[in-house]
């Protein structure tokens, strides 16, 4: 039997191709793989990473093959999409990434057990995800970017920024916070009458699954049950590990600093969001200070990137103008 949602792919993977992405595997480690949508001038046949790395023959690998026929290419400001729990980045990012690619190089990652990306480590968290992540990126030639991060990709993001200031120019981040402390974990799911994250993130029947698109979405859509079965089939694979993602992600109170972040940082947010409130965006400004700047968006909820998609990619083009202008 046909699955609807997977029959999609192929014209969503048309539609990214046509935006002058191509997909590129890259490993991180042995046992790590990360897989990213990276502009065609980057996308290389070749399984070496491209820095400083040795190619199979011996030579050193010319990073003029990053610019298919070998000629310069004039460089152009990076920015880098990191999705979500519930999708992974092409499906996350569907209304920004032809857009974005019309000035910027533009990259979507897949962060590890979404999409094509793995890793035989054991370690769950953001951290790991943030440096596998800024490898990845580092090996594909990118100096500097302005990381966009979206719910559990905003966390991965903050963490990139902490990691390595040098990279990470600057950030947007959307419906998250700096960090999953166990009083924000354990207050959010008694707000919304969840008994765990998996049970919320990783729903396992068409009502798990409605429940989770009701809170996620300002404006109610009804979907077909057998629509909602093939998404459930299709996007929440590998259970078991997105499961220990997400008891990684949780750290005590007593462990949680406040990072000391040298990025402009833009928190874009979903007015309604329910899941991450815009009361947790102030929080984080008063905490980060006089570079982070707030832009709310009415009438969307935490998939505010999706529901309302010409008023994000205005303002997130209108951030991306000004910080992009400093590298």
């Amino acid at each position: 039997m046909v699955n609807f949602v997977e029959a999609q792919k192929p014209l969503l993977h048309f539609l990214v191709k046509r935006a002058g992405l191509r997909q590129q595997s890259v490993e991180i480690e042995p046992g790590t793989v990360m897989s990213l949508w990276v502009p065609k001038e980057k996308a290389t046949k070749k399984k070496c990473p491209i820095n400083n790395e040795i190619a199979p023959e011996g030579k050193p690998i010319d990073v003029k093959l990053l610019n298919g026929n070998g000629k310069d290419k004039k460089s152009r400001p990076s920015v880098v999409l990191v999705h979500g729990f519930a999708a992974e980045g092409i499906v996350t990012w569907q209304f920004q990434v032809g857009v974005l690619a019309k000035k910027y190089d533009v990259y979507v990652p897949d962060l590890l057990f979404f999409g094509g990306s793995e890793t035989k480590s054991k370690d769950r968290s953001p951290v790991f995800q943030a440096q596998c992540l800024i490898t990845a990126l580092e090996r594909l030639g990118v100096k500097q970017c302005t990381v966009v991060g979206f719910s559990y990709g905003g966390m991965v993001a903050f963490k990139m920024a902490e990691i390595n200031p040098n990279l990470v120019h600057s950030l947007v981040i959307s419906g998250s916070i700096i960090a999953m402390t166990d009083s924000i974990s354990d207050a959010t799911l008694e707000r919304l009458g969840m008994k765990s994250s998996s049970e919320l993130l990783l729903p396992e029947t068409v009502k798990g699954l409605k429940a989770l698109q009701s809170l996620a979405m300002y404006k109610k859509i009804w979907f077909p049950n057998f629509l909602m079965k093939d998404y459930l089939e299709v996007m929440f694979n590998h259970r078991k590990e997105r499961a220990e993602l997400l008891e990684g992600l949780v750290i005590s109170n007593k462990d949680a600093t406040i990072p000391v972040l040298s990025q402009k940082i833009l928190l874009l947010w979903g007015e309604n969001d329910v899941l991450f409130k815009v009361e947790l965006a102030k929080d984080i400004k008063a905490q980060l200070g006089d570079n982070t700047t707030i832009q709310s968006i009415n009438k969307a909820g935490h998939l505010v990137q999706l529901e309302r998609p010409c008023r994000f990619n205005r303002l997130l083009k209108e951030y991306l103008a000004t910080v992009t202008a400093e590298y």
